[in-house]
């Protein structure tokens, strides 16, 4: 998120899913398309059915390969190398946008002398792909109409995760695949509300709607709206919380829908600064590995127990309807929020308003949350429930008569113009050696979600893939 914000002023899928059958050319990195994003994946080939070309880069032989008109199989933490090499074919061959590249970006030329020596027989003594098959991906990619990218978590989750997402910007920008249908830069986004979680500032440098969190004047908007003075420190990312609790620097913490005891990169190491919490709350549907160490464990509703909007991958806002009240003393998340403060903070916190008898919620309501959401950030307030009832919106939605914006950057650049950035190549921070000779990468599964945490309840899917499973190639295991 936080390179596509830099570089393009919006982190967000640019492009629609329906619209992928329109690509002319697809390239797919660091995505099991298939097994993560089923739908999406199905509209990839059915685009290859209509005549696109699918281009694959992964370390591992997927399904989309097998429809793929080229498969790179980069090694493990070598895609920026990669990125960096289509760049430099492109611009030695003369095969870039010169006219986009005139109207919407910057630092062309400190770019390309950046990539001036990242040819593709420099890539393949990195990345392992031969230097023709580079060749060959970056005509493809050039040369057509419309070019889209997809890509997740096998491009972000790495040291250099922001590098690699802005070396994917840097190709669509050049070749001008952005603001148009069938093209674009488009994150797929692992969960049903990942984007709209990162649209309300879940991330420790951001306020709602990608207000940098660093910005004196938005820090006295949010303390002026929240009627409260913020703090001037940033919050600390998921993977530096252990490390912080460890250090002593921090002595509580709440998890709402989260797994970390299984999710966290090092689960023992997690599991160690945890225990040595002074108090852990837990918020979640279920009693998870880390509700199992929790001093307080919050009963919450599902999906299906609460109201409000999810905010998809390509950025359209859906209203959410409860179904059915939550069961026992579960509630939903806001409400537990609003009754935590008001027990935290007497009479100045918390709401005194009316509480749903049925659906055990505590006002203020999502529709109130939603509203006040409308009037701190311009790319939501012309939506509104009443709106949202009728139709799904997809945001930039700036006046209440406005359509909504499937495709971004269409008018021009979010940020002005689109900036070229000068990446140097360096490795993963971990690699091979005699102790540890072997890569892992992980990856996922159709029929089980993230931790399981849901999925492994269900028997249809627990039978379906019931475990995890390592794969190896035969000569490596032999050895073992």
């Amino acid at each position: 998120m936080t390179g596509l914000v830099t570089v393009l002023g919006s982190g967000a899928m640019t492009n629609t899913i329906n619209g992928i059958v329109d690509s002319d050319v697809m390239l797919v990195i660091g995505s099991n398309t298939t097994e993560t994003h089923p739908i999406i994946g199905l509209r990839m080939l059915k685009a290859v059915k209509k005549g696109s070309k699918l281009i694959v880069a992964d370390p591992r032989r997927i399904k989309l390969c097998d429809s793929s008109a080229l498969w790179m199989r980069q090694r493990p933490g070598t895609d920026g190398a990669l990125i960096s090499a289509l760049c430099h074919v492109i611009l030695r061959d003369g095969l870039e946008d010169s006219s986009f590249i005139e109207a919407h970006t910057e630092n062309f030329e400190a770019f390309k002398k950046s990539v001036a020596d990242c040819t593709p027989e420099w890539a393949e003594a990195i990345t392992q792909v031969p230097a023709d098959q580079i060749e060959k991906a970056a005509r493809i990619f050039a040369e057509a109409d419309s070019a889209g990218i997809y890509y997740t978590m096998g491009i972000t989750q790495h040291t250099s995760g922001t590098d690699n997402v802005c070396a994917l910007a840097n190709l669509a920008l050049i070749t001008g695949n952005l603001g148009k249908p069938g093209a674009g830069l488009n994150p797929l986004r692992g969960q049903n509300n990942v984007q709209g979680a990162s649209d309300m500032g879940c991330n420790p440098t951001y306020f709602p709607g990608y207000q940098r969190f660093d910005d004196a004047a938005v820090r006295e908007k949010f303390s002026r709206l929240w009627g409260t003075s913020v703090s001037e420190r940033p919050g600390l990312m998921a993977t530096e919380i252990p490390d912080a609790i460890k250090a002593g620097k921090l002595a509580g913490l709440w998890i709402m829908g989260e797994n970390p005891i299984l999710s966290d990169p090092n689960s023992d190491h997690a599991r160690r600064a945890f225990e040595q919490l002074e108090f852990l709350v837990v918020q979640d549907i279920f009693l998870t590995e880390t509700a199992e160490l929790a001093d307080v464990v919050l009963p919450a509703a599902s999906f299906a127990e609460k109201d409000g909007t999810f905010t998809n991958t390509e950025r359209k806002v859906q209203r959410v309807r409860r179904a059915v009240p939550p069961p026992g003393d579960a509630r939903d998340d806001l409400s537990i929020i609003n009754m935590v403060s008001k027990r935290m903070l007497g009479s100045q916190g918390g709401y005194t308003g009316p509480v749903d008898p049925l659906y055990h919620t505590v006002a203020p309501f999502a529709a109130d949350v939603f509203a006040e959401i409308t009037t701190c950030w311009q790319a939501m307030a012309g939506m509104n429930y009443e709106r949202l009832d009728q139709e799904a919106l997809t945001w930039p939605c700036p006046a209440e008569d406005h359509p909504g914006t499937p495709i971004l950057h269409s008018q021009g650049i979010v940020r002005g113009k689109g900036l070229l950035s000068c990446l140097s190549w360096s490795g993963p921070d971990e690699l091979p050696d005699d102790e540890y000779p072997l890569v892992l990468t992980t990856g996922r599964v159709l029929y089980q979600y993230h931790t399981g945490t849901m999925t492994r309840r269900s028997p249809v899917l627990e039978e379906s893939a019931p475990s995890a499973y390592v794969e190896m190639n035969p000569e490596d295991a032999d050895e073992l």
